[in-house]
């Protein structure tokens, strides 16, 4: 069957929490505890929406994805640790800039921890450049770390 990419259901906030904590476990050598539970999920939903990357009845990745006035945000990227290396991250990549260009955005912003040294060339790869820092406050850090801010101007796709 092929993966879909598709907006979440309501339903499936216990399933979203699974995946992206047992995504986000590669961050426990800088983060203690979880990285979201159901009410941080919730809290979520108030303000944006969830993304997935549907193989049947299984969620294979995510991507939280919030439209700022004429800028999108997308976060949480995460893809189930056992389905690294198909893809499965640009794919959800791609559909967060296809629903900010649908929602008239003309940029895309996101954040990502400076501890994750393979992260900004990922997003570099993907168009992405660096703007700034930010600092990361969280009483879960087991260690210092900030936010490197990153954006990409969205262009019409044919």
């Amino acid at each position: 069957m092929t993966a879909a990419v598709r907006t979440a259901r309501p339903e499936e906030a216990p399933a979203l929490v699974r995946l992206i904590n047992s995504a986000y476990e590669v961050e426990r050598f800088f983060v203690d505890g979880d990285r979201i539970d159901l009410a941080e999920l919730g809290a979520h939903l108030e303000k944006g929406a969830f993304l997935v990357l549907a193989d049947g009845e299984s969620l294979a990745g995510c991507v939280y994805v919030e439209r700022r006035g004429d800028r999108g945000y997308f976060g949480l990227l995460s893809v189930d640790p056992a389905r690294h290396g198909r893809g499965h991250g640009r794919t959800l990549v791609t559909a967060a800039e296809d629903h900010f260009r649908a929602a008239g955005c003309r940029a895309v912003d996101i954040t990502v921890v400076n501890l994750r040294t393979e992260l900004p060339a990922f997003y570099r790869r993907l168009g992405y450049v660096e703007t700034g820092t930010a600092p990361f406050e969280d009483p879960k850090l087991k260690r210092e770390a900030h936010f490197i801010r990153m954006a990409k101007e969205l262009t019409v796709r044919f």
